[in-house]
């Protein structure tokens, strides 16, 4: 028979133009996000990291920089923690590996920039942001994490001293 699927395809037109419409209009109504949504505004707490760069060695696009020095007491100084928004796919893997916690992903989704090097985040930038992610570990009730109440939850390694080497 003829013009079925014209029928069948007016059927469904009718049935859903009398639905209230799921768009939003976005500039002027924000998207409610998921509690484990990932975004591009990484938070990095300092205190934390030990400067051991696994972050930056599970990073399958290679976005994380991090340049190290060593201090007196056996640990790590770091003197740069830049990350390149850019280049990142934002598939939590440097958040995984952080051995410390000290790296969490935000849920900032709309940065944008006319220049490149604008979304290359720097060390100053991403260890002063007081909302964390609640990508990592959400607390119950789908809240994103403060950064007081996350500091006190792992200590950084002190490091072991060098053992003395034996005399044959």
């Amino acid at each position: 028979m003829y013009g079925l699927g014209i029928a069948k395809g007016m059927l469904v037109v009718l049935k859903h133009i009398f639905r209230k419409p799921i768009t939003q209009q976005y500039p002027e109504e924000h998207v409610v996000l998921a509690p484990r949504f990932r975004g591009y505004d990484f938070a990095w707490v300092e205190s934390r990291c030990t400067g051991c760069a696994t972050c930056a060695k599970a990073c399958p696009q290679g976005c994380i920089d991090i340049v190290t020095h060593p201090k007196e007491d056996g640990r790590y100084a770091i003197d740069k923690f830049d990350i390149d928004t850019g280049l990142c796919m934002i598939c939590g893997l440097c958040v995984e590996v952080c051995p410390y916690d000290a790296l969490f992903m935000g849920r900032g989704f709309d940065l944008s920039s006319y220049n490149r090097w604008d979304l290359v985040v720097h060390k100053d930038d991403i260890g002063n942001r007081p909302q964390l992610s609640a990508y990592f570990r959400p607390p119950f009730g789908g809240q994103s994490a403060n950064r007081e109440d996350v500091d006190g939850l792992y200590q950084a390694s002190t490091g072991q001293p060098k053992p003395e080497e034996a005399k044959p």
